[in-house]
């Protein structure tokens, strides 16, 4: 998927990107190319395919979830890595505030000047560990109103550690492989025990491939016990049964 290619399979979509809005993208895929030289942010470098797999598929959020597109929206992205999914929807849509958590200090400090670099207002960056950002005594327990988290970990455990950051009204979406049906059986109990329900699935393909894609947007229906999330590691270790 080559830019044109990018901003037409958008606009298919309803989301229709600027000049402006090309150029953040092009400066952004500059940039994470020549940091993941000394710096591993990602695998995939090839330009189509970080059009593709990285800008693309982080925008598809918005198929499963319209209200991220026009709606004043705090999003926390939990183990943002090069920040994927919510840099990507930062510039598709503005609007946005966002707040990026990632355990590790070089990503924080790539996606530092990532955000200088594209001129992008209202992001913070927050280098944390999942597990105590949205802890008992943290101020940033049950406050966002969408919480997203991409190919982290499995659902019985992205659970714990994205739930308790969502405010009771708010939702997580999680961005799954094809292994969706079977992570949503083994982690139903988790999401329920954490506050969440499961609202919908949205499966699709990246264009131009057979790879399989899963949008699962999960309600946050009421609180999430104080217990959770436990302490880092754990949740992990011992996914909540």
């Amino acid at each position: 998927m080559n830019p044109e290619q990018f901003q037409q399979a958008l606009a298919d979509h309803g989301i229709n990107l600027n000049d402006a809005q090309m150029k953040q993208f092009a400066d952004y895929y500059d940039l994470l190319v020549a940091t993941n030289e000394h710096v591993n942010l990602t695998r995939i470098t090839e330009k189509k395919e970080v059009y593709l797999k990285h800008f693309y598929d982080s925008i598809t959020g918005a198929f499963a979830e319209p209200k991220l597109m026009n709606d004043d929206l705090n999003l926390c992205d939990i183990g943002a890595g090069a920040g994927f999914p919510s840099i990507p929807l930062k510039i598709a849509f503005p609007q946005l505030k966002v707040t990026i958590v990632d355990s590790l200090n070089k990503r924080i400090t790539f996606l530092q000047e990532l955000v200088t670099k594209l001129g992008l207002s209202a992001v913070t960056l927050v280098h944390d560990r999942a597990e105590t950002f949205s802890d008992k005594k943290s101020t940033h327990r049950e406050q966002y109103d969408v919480v997203t988290a991409r190919a982290v970990a499995r659902l019985s455990v992205l659970s714990e550690l994205c739930l308790p950051a969502a405010k009771v009204g708010g939702e997580f979406i999680a961005y799954k492989a094809s292994a969706a049906a079977e992570e949503i059986q083994q982690g139903g109990t988790a999401i329920k025990k954490l506050g969440g329900q499961i609202r919908q699935t949205a499966k699709l393909e990246l264009p131009g491939t057979d790879e399989e894609r899963n949008i699962i947007v999960i309600d946050k229906v009421s609180a999430t016990p104080k217990k959770f999330p436990r302490r880092p590691g754990l949740p992990n270790k011992k996914p909540i049964q």
